[in-house]
């Protein structure tokens, strides 16, 4: 079995694709995957078909798109001796979806991630790049790029998109310790472009600038980045910003970064933390 979920949403068995065609059976597949080897709840797979307008029908309708499920599952197990309902599995109050280790790649991105990250924090940068490397090469596009989500697929595939900007930093930190600058300048000029209020990327293109020669292009990435947090969001730039930026103005060396907190969410905290109007 392989099941894709981190670009177009797949499940095959031998080739064989058991991925229904239509939109609500498909959320619900989507959902079970992403909750593999767990028990995803009658409630919560309502939940996320129909959102808080549940139809009087809400139960026998899912118990059909779970017959349809376990139809298209046969089909791709008849030439095994496995049975649907051994995989597609009924428990007390919910549906379980059965995998084995190496089948769906959001479970190999995080071991990958979590493997990645012990060896940036460990200080091993050519394991840390190659093996993050490796995990952000599973992916083939936004996760669940085409399937209809409702509220809770919405919410696993912000956490996956979460743990992807987190994984691609600390591969750019990795090489970054490892004086790979010129070859970080093109990609991290697109992030930046694509997220002009990215704090860490900022911090990143910076320093691959500062330690490659152009202070001066450096330096403008700082102003550009500033003016949009202060045009968007009435925000000045973090205190690492401002120490990196007069590092750069002073011609100080720059220290490699190894906080283990996740560094894009310095510009939310901060917003966070602002007092809300009484």
């Amino acid at each position: 079995m392989s099941i894709t979920v981190l670009g177009p949403f797949t499940a095959t068995y031998r080739q064989s694709s058991f991925v229904p065609s239509a939109t609500k059976p498909r959320q619900v597949l989507a959902l079970l995957a992403l909750q593999a080897d767990h028990v995803v709840t009658v409630p919560t797979l309502m939940e996320e078909i129909w959102g808080e307008e549940l139809p009087r029908s809400a139960a026998t309708t899912l118990q059909t798109y779970i017959l349809q499920l376990r139809r298209k599952l046969t089909a791709a197990l008849e030439c095994d001796s496995v049975d649907a309902k051994d995989v597609l599995v009924t428990t007390h109050g919910g549906y379980l979806l059965r995998v084995q280790p190496g089948q769906l790649d959001a479970q190999e991105f995080e071991k990958l991630a979590a493997l990645g990250g012990r060896a940036l924090e460990a200080g091993d940068d050519h394991k840390a790049s190659e093996i993050l490397g490796q995990a952000l090469g599973l992916w083939l596009g936004p996760a669940l790029v085409d399937v209809k989500v409702g509220r809770m697929l919405e919410l696993e595939v912000v956490r996956l998109e979460e743990k992807r900007m987190t994984v691609l930093e600390q591969r750019i930190d990795a090489h970054l310790r490892l004086r790979r600058h010129g070859e970080l300048i093109p990609e991290l000029s697109v992030l930046t472009a694509r997220h002009p209020m990215h704090e860490t990327f900022c911090a990143q293109l910076m320093t691959a600038l500062y330690r490659s020669g152009s202070s001066w292009r450096a330096l403008e990435v700082y102003q550009r980045l500033r003016s949009a947090l202060v045009k968007e969001l009435g925000l000045e730039p973090s205190e690492r910003l401002k120490r990196l930026h007069l590092a750069v103005l002073s011609g100080e060396e720059i220290p490699d970064h190894r906080d283990s907190a996740p560094p894009h969410s310095s510009t939310a905290a901060r917003l966070s933390d602002r007092p809300t109007a009484a």
